[in-house]
């Protein structure tokens, strides 16, 4: 396994190298490929632990990233935990009028008038 960026090691403080760390990251993402292709069960403990690998070796990529640059990724390793997250978000849209002639048109959005794109079809 990968040491954690962060970790001590007989008193030393470790870091991991960012393009090491991405290294590890594709080589998990190439393991969880070959077991997801692969005929197996829907809880098949390689598909599982090539899963948990994803989550492990980006977790210290992008720690590593923010310790070498301060940067990170838009990605997030996704939590079951998320999923009741996520559902109170939804009922919070519920408090919002999502068809408000008021809102952003399609034009505002690409940043062209429909005159300059022509006749829009009937």
């Amino acid at each position: 396994m990968y040491p954690k960026v962060g970790s001590t090691r007989y008193g030393h403080h470790m870091s991991t190298d960012p393009r090491a760390a991405l290294a590890a990251f594709v080589a998990a993402l190439e393991r969880h490929l070959e077991a997801s292709a692969s005929p197996h069960r829907e809880d098949d403990p390689v598909v599982l632990s090539a899963y948990q690998q994803i989550a492990a070796t980006f977790e210290t990529y992008e720690e590593a990233l923010s310790q070498a640059y301060g940067e990170v990724t838009p990605l997030e390793v996704y939590d079951s935990d998320d999923d009741l997250d996520d559902d109170e978000d939804l009922d919070d849209l519920d408090d919002y009028d999502l068809d408000d002639d008021e809102d952003v048109d399609d034009d505002d959005l690409d940043g062209q008038s429909s005159s300059s794109r022509g006749p829009s079809p009937r």
